[in-house]
């Protein structure tokens, strides 16, 4: 059985009450809330990852930053997220750079600046975990991502 919104005269109706809900609706048309990777853009894939990452950087973090500390700051979470978005949900370096604005050798630089970090235990737990929360986003509706 349908559900139906009747909105008030002279208003449109939102845009995700444009076609009726069904009770019934079938387990394979639920998807998570953004879009696999596949069927978004890398700009915009590449957008989400650095917005979490800035939030979790965030969260983690109990001092006030400076102007250079930010800086730096900024650069990690960009590393770290060209790394998350070619390592977890395998977008290519080309893509990543242009993205990003940068080259895709840049992309290769920060993969390995990454990689090198990783040997610390705190940093290996940070991007693991970044790594697990990007993939529960973006593959939540079981469908592949840039493969």
């Amino acid at each position: 059985m349908p559900i139906q919104h009747n909105p008030l005269p002279g208003a449109a109706a939102p845009q995700y009450l444009s076609a009726p809900l069904s009770i019934e609706s079938n387990q394979a048309d639920v998807r998570g809330v953004i879009a696999p990777p596949a069927s978004l853009p890398a700009r915009a894939v590449c957008r989400i990852c650095t917005q979490i990452i800035t939030e979790m950087v965030m969260l983690t973090s109990d001092r006030i930053q400076v102007r250079r500390d930010r800086r730096r700051t900024l650069c990690h979470i960009r590393q770290i997220s060209m790394y998350v978005c070619h390592v977890a949900l395998q977008i290519h370096m080309q893509d990543i750079g242009q993205a990003f604005g940068r080259d895709r050798s840049t992309v290769g630089h920060a993969c390995h600046v990454v990689e090198d970090r990783r040997d610390d235990p705190a940093f290996d737990d940070f991007v693991s975990a970044v790594e697990r929360t990007v993939n529960s986003i973006f593959r939540s509706g079981g469908v592949p991502g840039h493969e």
